[in-house]
């Protein structure tokens, strides 16, 4: 029998009431809290990260193809570039990419009875993958295209519509304003409305057919105004970026949207810092806790220890006691921390209890993406931080002695 892991069992187990239970009870109610907070902090920052990055990417892709003049912004007009199939097989030279697809955009004036609005139309070619956007359609469909002419069918954000007045299979006046000329009108039905929650894309994008933007430039049907990359991994873009460098032909370039939208990036990484900071926070409390009650423990074993010192216990079994009490106090910790904070995580995919302003964080809903290996290494680093923690109070063993501990009151 290994009598220090049965005496930790009995002492951590007692039913008796004492000011120790209580202060054990406390300590494992503590690292309880820190376990599910830790977790809820990893699981809702990366669910935050990645559903706000991927808004981004679902618009635009993870990479752009375009004219070496064109500016470094999403929401501007591009110079048109050649149709090159060197561009379109680009996912036989780099299998990390999953698809290439040609677009081009255009200021454009829609215009109804009542009012009128600016938009940026981005023109897609038939074939067009909308798989990437169709989490925010929320009405209608996406436009479909026809083998001869354009389509007179566009995708208007809610906002435009609702400034507009329109709703699905109303139509409406879109001006092409080119430079030095008179407006070009053209009548569009709506095929439906989509919502991101992103600010710059809901206020100044909508969605068409590009034969009418090529029409409407006087390109013919060889020119597009750039290239959407999308990659399997999205945590790939820059080395597939660089890699693909030396397949474009001249005049194009190879850019990510990190760089076209850095503001936004910039803004996702610093949450790393903030769930740096709270993880440390919660360690220190959790080992805190722990270390103030083994040290209250063992000043109220001080008579059990002088006995089982005056018995012949060695130090190393009665500090083994304590090691082994605050071992199964940081595993029921860990454990319950576990199945408070997945729970949570659950509950909140589940049914979405906890809202929030969408003009702020551009998210309707906290969205949690558990990513286990995560949750793996707060509980691994959790127990491994408290259980060398746990060296320290145990110290205070060594130095009784069995004549004064059993005097001891």
């Amino acid at each position: 029998m290994n009598i220090a892991a049965f005496i930790a069992r009995r002492i951590a187990f007692n039913q008796q009431r004492s000011f120790s239970r209580f202060v054990i009870r406390l300590s494992i109610g503590a690292t309880v809290i820190s376990v599910a907070i830790m977790i809820l902090t990893l699981a809702f920052a990366s669910g935050f990260q990645k559903t706000i990055s991927q808004k981004v990417f679902s618009f635009w892709g993870h990479i752009r193809i375009q004219s070496f003049d064109a500016p470094p912004v999403a929401i501007a007009e591009e110079y048109p570039v050649e149709k090159n199939d060197s561009v379109l097989q680009l996912r036989q030279y780099d299998p990390r990419i999953k698809s290439v697809q040609a677009f081009a955009t255009k200021n454009a004036i829609l215009k109804t009875t009542q009012t009128i609005e600016a938009v940026l139309l981005k023109g897609v070619e038939q074939g067009y993958d909308f798989s990437n956007l169709q989490n925010f359609l929320v009405e209608g469909r996406w436009v479909q295209f026809t083998d001869s002419g354009y389509s007179n069918e566009i995708n208007l954000s809610s906002y435009t519509a609702g400034q507009l007045n329109l709703k699905v299979n109303d139509q409406v006046l879109i001006y092409f304003i080119p430079k030095g000329g008179t407006p070009r009108p053209r009548k569009l039905t709506v095929a439906g409305i989509f919502k991101t929650g992103i600010e710059d894309y809901d206020r100044h994008i909508a969605i068409g057919d590009l034969k009418l933007i090529q029409r409407m430039n006087d390109w013919d049907s060889t020119l597009v105004g750039g290239y959407e990359i999308f990659l399997h991994d999205y945590e790939l873009m820059d080395p597939v970026s660089d890699n693909i460098v030396s397949q474009l032909p001249l005049g194009m370039k190879s850019t990510t949207i990190k760089n076209i939208y850095p503001n936004i990036f910039d803004w996702l990484a610093l949450q790393n810092k903030t769930i740096a900071i709270v993880l440390i926070i919660m360690v220190v409390i959790a080992t805190l806790n722990l270390i103030t009650c083994l040290l209250i423990l063992v000043l109220e074993r001080t008579r059990m220890i002088g006995v089982l010192k005056a018995l012949g216990a060695r130090n190393n079994m009665v500090q083994k006691i304590f090691l082994y009490h605050g071992a199964v106090i940081t595993f029921i910790g860990l454990l319950l921390g576990n199945v408070i904070g997945l729970g949570v995580c659950w509950l909140q995919q589940r049914y979405g209890f906890i809202p929030l302003p969408e003009d702020a964080y551009w998210m309707s809903k906290a969205v949690a993406d558990v990513v286990w290996w995560q949750i793996l290494v707060v509980d691994i680093a959790t127990f491994l931080i408290c259980f060398l923690v746990l060296l320290i109070p145990t110290v205070i063993v060594r130095k009784v002695r069995p004549v004064k501990a059993i005097r001891f009151s």
